[in-house]
C-alpha cells in the first residue's frame, strides 16, 4: 500500500482475537507474511481483546483491524464487537470463525463486519481477504472528502471477491460448485 504523495502507507495494525492456541499462532504468523500488515497483539478472550484495544488506543497506536473469532471462552465475538463500538473503537473487523449459521452471519454484517472468513482455510485464502481489505483502505485513502456514487461502489466493491477469482479445488468448476454444495447440504440433512 503506497501513497503516491507521501510514500508507503502505514502498516495496518491487526489484533488477532482467537481462543485456540494453534489457530492464534497461525493467524498471527499469517498476518506477518502479508506485506502492509503488522500484528498489534493477540488476544485469547473477549476480555483480553478489550484490554489490548484500550491499551493500544491509550498509547496512541490504535488497532486498525480486528481478526475476530466468534466463539470465545468468555462470550460471543459479536458481544465483544458491540462493546467495542460502544466504547468508541471504530476499527474494522474481519470475522475469522467456524460460525456458519445464517443468523450469525447476518448479525455480523449488521454490526459492521467487513469480511467473513470461514475456518478451515488456507494461507492463500487468508492473504486474499487481507489484500481485499488493503484495496478497500487504499481506495478510501485516495478518496476526496466527498464521494460520487461510482466511487462509493468501487470502494465497497473492493471488499467483494469477483466470482472468477475464487480458487476452487482441483477438478471443480464454478458451474458445478453450487450442485456439489447442495448435494453436501442435503446429505447432512435428516430425511
Amino acid at each position: 500500500m503506497t501513497d503516491p504523495v507521501t510514500g508507503p502507507a502505514a502498516e495496518v495494525r491487526v489484533l488477532v482475537v482467537e481462543d485456540e492456541a494453534r489457530a492464534a499462532e497461525a493467524h498471527t504468523a499469517y498476518v506477518g507474511r502479508v506485506p502492509g500488515f503488522a500484528v498489534a497483539g493477540t488476544a485469547r478472550s473477549a476480555g483480553d481483546a478489550a484490554r489490548l484495544l484500550e491499551q493500544a488506543r491509550t498509547e496512541g497506536r490504535p488497532v486498525d483491524l480486528v481478526l475476530l473469532d466468534l466463539h470465545l471462552p468468555d462470550g460471543h465475538g459479536l458481544g465483544l464487537l458491540q462493546r467495542m463500538r460502544a466504547s468508541g473503537h471504530l476499527c474494522d473487523v474481519i470475522a475469522v470463525t467456524s460460525a456458519r449459521d445464517t443468523e450469525v452471519v447476518r448479525h455480523a454484517v449488521a454490526q459492521g463486519v467487513v469480511l467473513y472468513l470461514l475456518k478451515p482455510f488456507t494461507f492463500p485464502t487468508f492473504r486474499a481477504k487481507l489484500e481485499q481489505y488493503a484495496a478497500y483502505r487504499d481506495r478510501l485513502a485516495a478518496s476526496s472528502a466527498e464521494m460520487a456514487q461510482d466511487e462509493v461502489d468501487r470502494m465497497l466493491g473492493s471488499l467483494r471477491s469477483p466470482a472468477a477469482a475464487t480458487v476452487l479445488p482441483k477438478g471443480m468448476s464454478a458451474e458445478t460448485l453450487p450442485e456439489v454444495t447442495a448435494a453436501l447440504r442435503d446429505a447432512g440433512s435428516p430425511r
